[in-house]
């Protein structure tokens, strides 16, 4: 039985020319963000109506999101034209960055050189300070991942996360080790498809965007 996840990072958020940890912090989407999520909407709505066939549904069956404002508001754009209301799920919020938070790359880079460059040079290893460790990210988003592919099973799914979020999935689904997930790109307002045929996954797009 197929199952079809799109795997969606949630439009740009104000503030995004400064590479900036925002984490937990509840930052709203730019207007550019929301046409982001618009261009996503319509792409998805296209994309699903192709799959139809007697064995596959062509309508996007559920919509999941992180409890942030970023991921709420992107999901309910996507969700619109199907009718669908977006559940929202906090085990798919993005990363706790601790001491880190609202900082940006080169702020942490001046203040706490050797710790960034250890996170950088092994994030598996070394956490944010006061943040979550990789693997404490790692086992709630795939929780909520094997929660939502089973009791979806052969369906259309749309889940509206983070880049954080969607770097460990994606590493999970293609065998990435976790020390490598910054080789994984997330831009704002990116697509993944993967297919899961009996749960063997297939990923069939990474970083996608919608121009």
């Amino acid at each position: 039985m197929l199952t079809t996840l799109y795997l969606i990072r949630h439009g740009e958020t104000e503030g995004a020319e400064t590479r900036r940890y925002k984490g937990h912090i509840d930052v709203p989407m730019s207007e550019n963000g929301i046409r982001q999520m618009e261009r996503v909407a319509e792409y998805l709505s296209a994309e699903v109506q192709k799959l139809g066939s007697a064995e596959v549904t062509s309508e996007l069956s559920v919509i999941y999101c992180s409890d942030l404002n970023r991921a709420v508001k992107s999901a309910g754009i996507i969700a619109e034209p199907h009718g669908l209301k977006p559940i929202i799920m906090p085990e798919l919020r993005e990363r706790n960055f601790g001491i880190w938070e609202g900082m940006s790359f080169d702020e942490i880079k001046d203040k706490y050189p050797n710790e960034f460059n250890a996170w950088a040079d092994n994030p598996l290893k070394f956490s944010p300070m006061q943040g979550e460790s990789t693997i404490e990210v790692r086992d709630r988003a795939l929780k909520a991942f094997d929660k939502i592919t089973v009791q979806h099973n052969g369906h259309n799914i749309a889940i509206v996360s983070h880049g954080g979020i969607n770097r460990i999935m994606l590493c999970e689904l293609l065998g990435i080790p976790l020390e490598n997930i910054f080789r994984v790109e997330q831009d704002y307002g990116c697509i993944n498809v993967v297919e899961l045929w009996d749960n063997y996954p297939v990923v069939k797009l990474i970083n996608g965007r919608i121009e």
